[in-house]
C-alpha cells in the first residue's frame, strides 16, 4: 500500500508543465521537476527551491506588454530587441496626427461655399467675377461707366459672354473713359465689331455712346459719377440678407427712382431691371447668399468704405 503511494506521487510530480518565459507563452519542459523527482528521497523542504526559478508576477508583465514581440522569438536575450521598435512606432503614432490636423485646419476641404447660381460648371470667368468684384463697393467712375455698359449689355448677352469679351469691350471703348466715349462719331460706332459682328446692337451702342455724354455732364454738377450714385443711399451700402436664390429680386423701389433720374437726365437703355443689375455689381446692394462665402466679405469692405467717407 505504502509502495502505491509512493509511484503515484512521483509520477503526478514528474508530469511536464507549461511555463510562461519572456521568450513568448510557448510549451516547454522545465527543468524543476528533475529536482522534484530527487527530493523524494530527502527531506521534505527541498521541492520548495524550484518555485523562484519563473516569477509569475514578472512574466505576466512581460507577456500582457509585449506578447505581440515576444510570440516570434524564442530566446530571452532577442525580445528586448524587438521590444524597443514596436516602443517606437507607439511614439510616433501618437505624435503625427497633431501636425496633420494642424496641416487641415489651415486648407479647408473642398471649394468655399458660393450663392447657388454659381456651380462647378460654370465658366471660370464668371466665378472669378463673382468672387472678386461682384458686390464689392467700386468708386471709379471709370469703372462705373464700365459696369453701367455691362450691365445694359445683360439685355442680349449674358454675363459669361460678357466677360469672356470684357477685354473687347475695353479696347473698342477706350478702356471706358466717359470723356473719350463721348466723341465717337458715327463712323467709330460702325466699326466696333467682332470679326465683322457688331459687338452690340446699334441701339446698343448708341446709347452707350449718349450715356457717356450725360457722365460728363453729371461729373461736372456732382463732381464725381461716384458721388451721384452713392448719394441715393446716403453713401451706405444696403445688405439685403438673403438666402435662397428666388429671394434675390430683379428689380427695387430704389432702384426704380434711380432708373427715373436717370432717364430725366437724357440716359438711354436704364430701365429698373438694368439699373437694379448695376447696383447689385458696384455695391450699392450686397445680394450675395447669406451661405456664401462672399457676403461677409463684401459687408466688411462696405463698412470699411463707410468708415473712410465719414
Amino acid at each position: 500500500m505504502a509502495m502505491s503511494v509512493a509511484t503515484k506521487l512521483q509520477s503526478s510530480i514528474c508530469e511536464p508543465r507549461a511555463v510562461l518565459g519572456p521568450g513568448g507563452n510557448r510549451v516547454r519542459v522545465s527543468e524543476g521537476p528533475k529536482h522534484k523527482c530527487e527530493g523524494l528521497k530527502k527531506p521534505p523542504q527541498r521541492p520548495r527551491k524550484p518555485a523562484p526559478e519563473t516569477p509569475e508576477p514578472d512574466v505576466k508583465k512581460i507577456v500582457s506588454v509585449d506578447s505581440s514581440c515576444s510570440s516570434d522569438t524564442s530566446s530571452t536575450g532577442s525580445s528586448p530587441k524587438s521590444a524597443s521598435p514596436r516602443k517606437t512606432v507607439r511614439h510616433v503614432k501618437r505624435f503625427r496626427p497633431p501636425k496633420l490636423v494642424s496641416n487641415d485646419v489651415v486648407k479647408p476641404d473642398g471649394p468655399p461655399k458660393r450663392c447657388e447660381w454659381i456651380t462647378a460648371n460654370s465658366d471660370p470667368h464668371y466665378i472669378s467675377f463673382h468672387d472678386e468684384e461682384w458686390g464689392v463697393p467700386v468708386y471709379d467712375d471709370e469703372k462705373l461707366f464700365e459696369l453701367l455698359v455691362l450691365s445694359q449689355s445683360l439685355a442680349e448677352l449674358s454675363w459669361p459672354e460678357i466677360l469672356t469679351k470684357r477685354d473687347i469691350f475695353r479696347n473698342l471703348f477706350d478702356n471706358f473713359d466717359p470723356s473719350s466715349i463721348a466723341k465717337f462719331d458715327e463712323k467709330k460706332l460702325m466699326s466696333l465689331k467682332i470679326n465683322g459682328i457688331p459687338i452690340l446692337s446699334q441701339q446698343k451702342l448708341r446709347a452707350i455712346v449718349d450715356n457717356a455724354i450725360q457722365v460728363v455732364k453729371i461729373q461736372q454738377e456732382f463732381g464725381s459719377l461716384s458721388k451721384y450714385c452713392w448719394s441715393f443711399v446716403n453713401q451706405k451700402a444696403i445688405n439685403n440678407g438673403v438666402r435662397y436664390g428666388r429671394q434675390v429680386p430683379a428689380k427695387s423701389p430704389k432702384g426704380e427712382v434711380i432708373s427715373k433720374d436717370l432717364m430725366k437726365r437724357g440716359f438711354r437703355c436704364v430701365g429698373p431691371t438694368v439699373v437694379y443689375s448695376f447696383m447689385q455689381v458696384i455695391g450699392i446692394v450686397n445680394d450675395h447668399l447669406v451661405t456664401c462665402f462672399r457676403h461677409k466679405e463684401c459687408d466688411a469692405n462696405a463698412k470699411t468704405d463707410d468708415l473712410r467717407i465719414l
